[in-house]
């Protein structure tokens, strides 16, 4: 592998890969336990939920990362965010709430990423078994235009999953910067001095999916590599 190829090579992990790594940094730097904060993760997404008569709605713990269902009117947190008490689990609980702020005024974006992720989990699984028989087809489909046709029909399935990322990015940055980063400095439940450690988390929640929406980039980018 030449010089140019391996850094080209190297530029490209760390742009699909730097993301994810910085974001798991922020959230992990500000997760110190910090008894002097009022509360919990889990008490200020409650508490949060009742401020804003958001009908319905609830808290409770998961273990399948932080995120608010819509379908349910759950906020649901990990554990070190609902029972901690650090910048981070602040934060976020703020962040997801936000969400559920979002879903409760009937934020348009929101609702379009809604019925995205429902048609994406469908699409995913049909992406799934054409490419697994993709190498069948082509012994197959001896036309070259039907073959090709195929081939357009898969990645374009796979692309369903980048618009997806795509459309999540706005919704996650108005719930950080829109929603919950106002709700922490106007509702004093962080001292000032805290303020630029959480808007670091906040940040960190709404790129999550950058990382995600690389990744799914990359991929397709993998399978049109392969089907040429």
């Amino acid at each position: 592998m030449s010089i140019v190829a391996l850094i080209g090579l190297s530029l490209l992990f760390a742009v699909i890969f730097g993301p994810q790594y910085w974001v798991k940094r922020a959230i992990a730097k500000h997760s110190i336990d910090r008894p002097d904060l009022q509360g919990t993760g889990g008490e200020l997404a409650q508490h949060l939920i009742e401020r804003f008569k958001i009908d319905n709605a609830g808290v409770e713990m998961t273990d399948k990362g932080d995120h608010y269902d819509p379908k349910d009117l759950m906020v649901r947190l990990l554990q070190n965010n609902h029972d901690g008490r650090s910048i981070t689990a602040v934060a976020i609980a703020a962040h997801e709430v936000g969400h559920a702020i979002q879903h409760h005024e009937g934020n348009r974006m929101l609702n379009l990423r809604q019925l995205l992720v429902k048609f994406a989990s469908v699409t995913d699984t049909f992406a799934t078994v054409f490419f697994f028989f993709a190498p069948v087809l082509g012994v197959l489909v001896r036309s070259p235009g039907a073959f090709l046709g195929f081939v357009l029909l898969g990645i374009s399935l796979l692309a369903i999953r980048v618009i997806v990322h795509l459309v999540t990015l706005p919704v996650e940055w108005d719930a950080s910067f829109n929603k919950a980063l106002p709700i922490l400095e106007q509702g004093n439940y962080l001292h000032p001095d805290d303020l630029p450690a959480a808007r670091e988390v906040l940040k960190a929640a709404a790129l999550t999916y950058v990382s995600a929406a690389l990744s799914s980039l990359l991929n397709l980018a993998q399978w049109i590599r392969i089907l040429r």
